[in-house]
């Protein structure tokens, strides 16, 4: 596959899908990013942690400070504790107040 096809399927599922985040996903707000797809986010109670940012989204995807994303935890990680599953925009936002989730 084509880097030009792979960052429209990327850019298709990020912007198209309207998920829910699980019993175990986090909805969580990007404060700063270190390097090395490392991002500082800061939860609703206010702890801060690192989540990386997965294969697929880098070079296709950016995420700047101030958005919110969903995060699936790593239970082995010590700095790292989460992983990107999916990227909020204000659409998504939109629907998960209407839905009650966020």
């Amino acid at each position: 596959m084509s880097q030009a096809t792979k960052r429209k399927h990327v850019v298709k599922e990020v912007m198209g899908d309207y998920v829910i985040p699980t019993q175990q996903q986090q909805i969580v707000r990007v404060l700063g990013t270190p390097g090395n797809n490392l991002h500082e986010v800061e939860t609703a109670k206010g702890e801060r942690f690192l989540v990386s940012m997965p294969t697929k989204f880098r070079k296709n995807i950016w995420i700047k400070r101030g958005d919110f994303l969903i995060v699936d935890p790593i239970e082995e990680g010590d700095k790292v504790k989460a992983e990107i599953s999916f990227i909020l925009y204000k659409d998504h936002i939109r629907h998960l107040i209407k839905e009650g989730a966020w």
